[in-house]
């Protein structure tokens, strides 16, 4: 027999969970992040080189979403988890100009470099570090806020470049990608320039690619093949995944590869699902995350 106290009861219980339901999005966007890990070896991959890369995506720093306190969090969790280097794969600046209030780059610039590793601290820049910049959108040949942020940080930010690093005594390179949506007010068009990035690897050790957008990995040719492990962010795991359906995409090779280890065409592609948010501060079944990745 229903009695008021069981009506009362039961519309309380009705309330408190449209309530968690709710707030839930917003409270997976705070969540701290989960350690994502992946072991591969990639085909021609260096024999006897071993290699821990954390990889961090997708900052996306504003305030109150993505404090400065928080990133020093993040980073603080990124150099305990003993990685032989540290890759940041793009979009510092933030996404949610609505509902937030921007960070200066130097600030969040700041607290990345307190990031530390044996191999060095290495970046690349993504397209809301271009279309945030107003100068820049108006003279693509002038210098990028973010880019001289992470100098200044003394972080090494790559565009369409490759360095040689050794880890005792393997080499191998790696490979910074200018991003493919740097220029809206031209259909989108890129900084990236595979071929020119492709030529500076100079001898057979195996080659890591950062390329922000996964896009670029379904249309790498054999100019690139020593390129065999592709690192992207960009997608957010599509931000919103509910049992796989997922309504947004960053872009046509975000919906092919949200989330994840893919590998096709004799390479690997692992996917960030990143930290931060674009556009409105809501995750559903995309908990930020830190990859961890062993290499060999």
């Amino acid at each position: 027999m229903l009695t008021r106290r069981t009506l009362i009861k039961g519309a309380l219980t009705a309330t408190a969970s449209l309530l968690a339901l709710a707030a839930y999005p917003f409270v997976e966007v705070m969540a701290r992040p989960r350690i994502t890990r992946h072991t591969l070896t990639p085909n021609g991959w260096t024999p006897g080189l071993k290699l821990r890369i954390v990889a961090l995506a997708d900052i996306h720093a504003c305030n109150p979403w993505m404090t400065v306190d928080r990133i020093r969090q993040i980073c603080a969790t990124a150099n305990g988890l003993g990685g032989d280097v540290i890759l940041l794969l793009g979009d510092c600046v933030t996404a949610t100009d609505l509902v937030t209030d921007p960070i200066a780059p130097s600030q969040w610039a700041s607290a990345l470099a307190t990031l530390k590793a044996p191999l060095g601290v290495h970046a690349i820049l993504g397209n809301h570090d271009y279309w945030h910049d107003d100068a820049f959108q108006l003279d693509p040949d002038g210098p990028n806020l973010a880019h001289e942020a992470l100098k200044n940080a003394g972080i090494a930010t790559y565009v369409n470049q490759a360095t040689r690093l050794e880890k005792d005594g393997n080499p191998f390179w790696l490979a910074g990608l200018g991003d493919q949506m740097a220029l809206p007010g031209r259909r989108f068009g890129g900084l990236d320039d595979l071929p020119e990035t492709s030529r500076q690897i100079t001898d057979t050790a195996s080659a890591i690619l950062m390329a922000h957008e996964p896009d670029i990995f379904a249309r790498m040719d054999e100019a690139s093949e020593s390129m065999s492990l592709v690192l992207s962010g960009h997608t957010h795991g599509g931000q919103i995944n509910i049992f796989g359906w997922r309504p947004m995409a960053a872009s046509a090779g975000s919906r092919r590869y949200p989330a994840g280890h893919y590998r096709e065409f004799g390479r690997d592609l692992i996917v960030s699902r990143g930290l931060g948010c674009s556009v409105l501060p809501v995750r559903i079944g995309s908990r930020p995350e830190i990859n961890v990745i062993e290499l060999g």
